[in-house]
């Protein structure tokens, strides 16, 4: 049986706010994606960015506690996610608070700006898979209501997707995503007059 993942929560402020940069969210996901630990290298070829380009945005990290600058084992700096092994770190929510939420906000924001340039990058490429069983490319949005069993059942799934994710790269997994959601309650609009029913 697979060993659960587990979440290591942020709820300081001044780790949400070093997250809001796209730039950063990057940078964690792709130690994560790596096994938790990564070289400058490692990250700066997955992220296909320079190296010289993430020592600023990695100190910030390191600062804030999100990640651990590791000593050079003779392959470069290496970066350890705050989260451990077998662990992802995961944002807090403080419902109400409003400086918390601004932050929240910003950081949540940020992963839609990335998943937006994600799929842009995608669709334009002739060999992307966009039906079918393998399909690698979809964006969508919608909206229903639910039961409490039913809310459950969606958070069930979206953790188990997160898992799925974020197990490290091995012979058998060779496709590399992104996935981006916001699950949130809305307010359900009065019907305007002389609208059906």
């Amino acid at each position: 049986m697979a060993q659960k993942q587990k979440l290591h929560p942020l709820s300081k402020k001044s780790q949400i706010d070093a997250l809001a940069a796209p730039a950063r969210l990057e940078i964690i996901d792709t130690i994560e994606g790596l096994g938790q630990e990564a070289t400058v290298a490692d990250i700066a070829k997955q992220l296909g960015k320079p190296a010289d380009s993430l020592y600023y945005h990695l100190r910030v990290l390191v600062k804030a506690g999100l990640v651990t600058e590791l000593p050079d084992a003779g392959n470069g700096r290496r970066y350890l996610s705050a989260a451990g092994r077998n662990a992802r770190l995961n944002l807090r929510y403080e419902p109400g608070k409003a400086a918390h939420s601004a932050s929240v906000n910003r950081v949540v924001n940020g992963l839609l700006r990335i998943a937006g340039r994600d799929f842009e990058r995608a669709i334009a490429r002739p060999d992307v898979v966009a039906e079918g069983e393998l399909r690698e490319l979809w964006g969508s949005r919608t909206k229903g209501w639910v039961s409490d069993r039913e809310l459950a059942e969606v958070n069930k799934l979206l953790t188990r997707l997160g898992a799925l994710l974020h197990k490290k790269r091995d012979a058998r997994r060779t496709r590399l995503i992104s996935l981006a959601w916001v699950l949130a309650p809305i307010d359900a609009q009065p019907a305007r007059r002389g609208a059906d029913e």
